[in-house]
C-alpha cells in the first residue's frame, strides 16, 4: 500500500440523476466526485477562497480513471483522496471510491498552481505546504 499523506474521506451520495436507465452510476459522476474530494482536501489545508485572495489557483492538467465495478443507486460509496507527490509547482493526488470492502473506482489527478496576475505557472503556495506539514502525522 502507498504511503498515504493526509487522507480525506467523505460519503458520496448517489442521486437519481447520477444513474442511467439500467441503474448504473455514470462514468462522469466519478470525475465529479474526484473534484469534490480535491476541493475537500483544499478546504482542510488552504481553501480555494483563501488561495484566490493571493491570485493563485490550482489547475488540473490530467485525470486518469480506472473503473473497476459499476455502482448502483443502492450502493453507499465512500471516496478517499490523498497527496501522492508534490514538486515546486506541481502536485499529484490519488483517489479511490469504495462501497464496503469493494473497490469500484480509482484514479489520479495531476496539476499545478497558476498565478492569475502573472498568467503563468507558479510555486505551490507556502501556506498550503505549511498546512499539509502540520496535518501529516509523523
Amino acid at each position: 500500500m502507498q504511503n498515504r499523506k493526509l487522507v480525506i474521506q467523505m460519503e458520496l451520495p448517489i442521486q437519481a440523476y447520477d444513474i442511467d436507465a439500467m441503474g448504473i452510476v455514470s462514468n462522469l459522476v466519478y470525475v465529479r466526485w474526484f473534484e469534490d474530494l480535491r476541493m475537500e482536501f483544499l478546504n482542510a489545508t488552504y481553501s480555494l477562497t483563501e488561495m484566490m485572495k493571493s491570485n493563485i489557483t490550482p489547475i488540473l492538467m490530467r485525470t486518469e480513471v480506472d473503473y473497476r465495478k459499476p455502482l448502483t443507486i443502492f450502493d453507499k460509496p465512500i471516496g478517499r483522496c490523498w497527496l501522492v507527490e508534490s514538486g515546486n509547482s506541481s502536485w499529484e493526488m490519488a483517489f479511490e471510491i469504495k462501497s464496503g470492502d469493494k473497490l469500484y473506482c480509482k484514479g489520479i489527478q495531476k496539476g499545478c498552481f497558476f498565478d492569475l496576475e502573472k498568467k503563468k505557472v507558479t510555486r505551490i503556495p507556502q501556506q498550503l505546504i505549511s498546512a499539509i506539514d502540520r496535518l501529516i502525522e509523523p
